[in-house]
């Protein structure tokens, strides 16, 4: 998969991440939904931040006593609905060029229905 894929869908997952919750996260919440590392994450959500997607509000909490509050932006609305259209779009692609493979494989296997194949093969 081509890098840049991979740093959009990070990125839109961490937008959507942010965008879906109502309550505070922290950068350990959003790298365990991410499954990345704590610093990947950091990294994203600084980059994210910098570009004015993100802003991060300091509050006091008291597990923490400096904790962030992440919400996005107007740009990080757009940015992620941008994302989405992008992914959308490569996903569908993807699924066209499965279904090609699948109606090739199935015509040379001749008469034979994807219904009769086993589940393993």
């Amino acid at each position: 998969m081509n890098r840049n894929f991979v740093e959009d869908d990070i990125r839109l997952q961490l937008l959507k991440h942010i965008g879906n919750s109502s309550c505070h996260l922290t950068q350990r919440d959003c790298a365990d939904y991410l499954g990345l590392s704590l610093g990947k994450t950091h990294y994203c959500l600084t980059e994210l931040i910098k570009k004015g997607y993100v802003k991060a509000t300091r509050f006091k909490n008291s597990r923490n006593k400096a904790a962030y509050a992440y919400v996005l932006t107007p740009q990080g609305i757009e940015e992620k609905l941008h994302l989405l259209m992008q992914f959308l779009r490569r996903t569908k692609n993807e699924y066209q060029m499965l279904e090609q493979e699948i109606a090739q494989l199935t015509q040379e296997l001749g008469t034979h229905s994807t219904n009769d194949l086993p589940d393993r093969i």
